[in-house]
Order: structure tokens, then C-alpha cells, then sequence
């Protein structure tokens, strides 16, 4: 895969400005100082390992974990010290969405699609003929037909789900959409599937930070990376360099490790000396 720069997002006041951000569990730091921004219509990929505090960004940013020490601004709105209330009034304007890694854990098996699609804009008061009008025309956007709306999530593909998930998280027209592994689980074809789609949003103005320990995957979708290592961005920048002129050992590792990528893998011996230097 290619790791040309794939777009270029236009410069604006961030949709998300995380600055300083420090994040503890007990006496265990998941995250030091860790800042970014992501505009709209811009993608940001946050790679790392298992462990690395990818998803501890995440939850963070969502109100979900406390942090420490730092901000978070989303659209204007600093959210660092919001109560449960303010949160669930911020959540409920739908303006920051997530998309989890299992969508059968997030959709209600119960619910048909249609139900879960509608349900965020019926909390909002939306008439329910409008709701279902918009989850039709979502169900297009992510390429799946109507027909769909009145199964059951245990009825649909591992991709038919992921493309719901994407389409539930889309309908209340948020200015941030985070998507943590959002296509790991899936085969190859479906997750180019989903990552045409995250493209596709990028036009609509939408602010995405795609979470992954997939580089290849992200490499050709995002427009900038930033590394995780031990909760810190050793490595942030447009994902054309970051790919091609890695700086931290870290990166290079990751790089080297990722087979998709146009630079041929390293080989076991290469990958063991650099994992030697990283924790010399």
C-alpha cells in the first residue's frame, strides 16, 4: 500500500484540541502530557501496541475516564471538568460520536436496525417518519441496502454490522467521529470497505481519529499519525512522513513490522536490534 499523502484538510479552528493531557489509573500513568489536534474534514490515526493508551485517549476524550491533569476542547466546548450531567447533554446534541470494535457489543440485539439507527434522533425529538428517513438515506452512505433496516444485528455479516455501527454513529451529523479498530475484525475486502467510507466522510466535514495497532490500515487513510509508546506521542506528523522518514525508534519498528506498507518488512533480525535500541 501506498503512503502518499491522500488529502490535504483545509486549516480551521480544531473540532478537537487535547493539550497537556495526563490520565492515571491508581498509581499506573496510562498517559503523560500527551497533545493533539484534529480539524474538520481531517483524518487523524492514533497507532501504537496493546498497552500504549490508545484506548485510554479515547475514553478520555469521551468523558468516560477522568483525567489527571490537562484539557480536552471539543468543537470550542472545553469538556475537561464536565459533570455526568453536562456530559450526557453534550452526548445527547450527538456532536462527539464512537464507534467500538465489536459492533454486536454496541448495537442492542434486540433492536432492529431501523430501531437503532433511530433511536439517538428520537432521544433528540426528531419525528419518528423523518428518523427513518434519515436512517434510510444513511444506510445508502454506507453502501447497504434498505432491506436491511428490519433485521435483527445477529442476522447481519461481521461488514454489514461494522457499516451499521458507522451509519448510527453518523446520524446525528457529528463533529467528531472516533473509530477505535474499526476494521481489525473484519476480512479483507470488508475492511476496505470501511475505510473507503471513513474517506468518503472526510468531504462532509467530519473530524475522524481512527485508532488502530494497524499502520498499513491507516496509513492510506489518514492525513496525519501520531505514535503512542507508553502513553506519549513520541512521533506526530502529516502520514506520508511519519511512514517514510519514521524519526523515533518506536516508529521505525512499527514501520518495519507492517507488511501492507510499500517498504518492504524488516526482517526478524532487523526487528530484534531495534527492539534492542528502543529499550536500551
Amino acid at each position: 500500500m501506498s503512503a502518499d499523502r491522500p488529502h490535504q484538510a483545509p486549516t480551521a479552528q480544531p473540532v478537537l484540541s487535547v493539550t497537556g493531557l495526563d490520565v492515571h489509573y491508581g498509581k499506573r500513568r496510562a498517559l503523560h502530557g500527551l497533545t493533539l489536534t484534529v480539524t474538520a474534514g481531517e483524518t487523524l490515526g492514533i497507532i501504537g501496541e496493546t498497552g500504549s493508551g490508545k484506548s485510554t485517549f479515547a475514553r478520555t476524550v469521551l468523558g468516560l475516564v477522568r483525567a489527571s491533569a490537562g484539557s480536552v476542547v471539543i468543537d470550542g466546548e472545553d469538556v475537561s471538568a464536565h459533570r455526568p450531567r453536562q456530559w450526557r447533554a453534550l452526548r445527547r446534541r450527538g456532536i462527539v460520536q464512537y464507534v467500538f470494535q465489536d459492533p454486536l457489543r454496541s448495537l442492542d440485539p434486540d433492536l432492529t436496525i431501523e430501531d437503532s439507527l433511530t433511536e439517538p434522533l428520537l432521544v433528540q425529538g426528531v419525528a419518528r417518519p423523518e428518523a427513518a428517513r434519515r436512517a434510510r438515506a444513511l444506510l445508502d452512505r454506507v453502501h447497504l441496502p434498505e432491506d436491511l433496516l428490519d433485521r435483527l444485528p445477529g442476522e447481519l455479516s461481521g461488514g454489514q454490522r461494522q457499516r451499521v455501527a458507522v451509519a448510527r454513529a453518523l446520524i446525528t451529523e457529528p463533529r467528531l467521529l472516533i473509530l477505535d479498530e474499526p476494521a481489525s475484525a473484519l476480512d479483507s475486502a470488508n475492511r476496505v470497505q470501511i475505510l473507503d467510507i471513513l474517506k468518503e466522510l472526510r468531504a462532509d466535514g467530519v473530524a475522524l481519529v481512527l485508532i488502530s495497532h494497524d499502520l498499513g490500515s491507516v496509513a492510506g487513510v489518514a492525513d496525519r499519525i501520531a505514535v503512542l509508546y507508553r502513553g506519549e506521542a513520541v512521533e506526530v506528523g502529516p502520514a506520508a512522513d511519519v511512514i517514510n522518514t519514521p524519526q523515533h525508534l518506536y516508529t521505525r519498528l512499527l514501520v518495519s513490522s507492517a507488511p501492507t506498507l510499500h517498504t518492504a518488512a524488516a526482517d526478524r533480525t532487523e526487528r530484534e536490534a531495534l527492539r534492542a535500541l528502543l529499550h536500551a
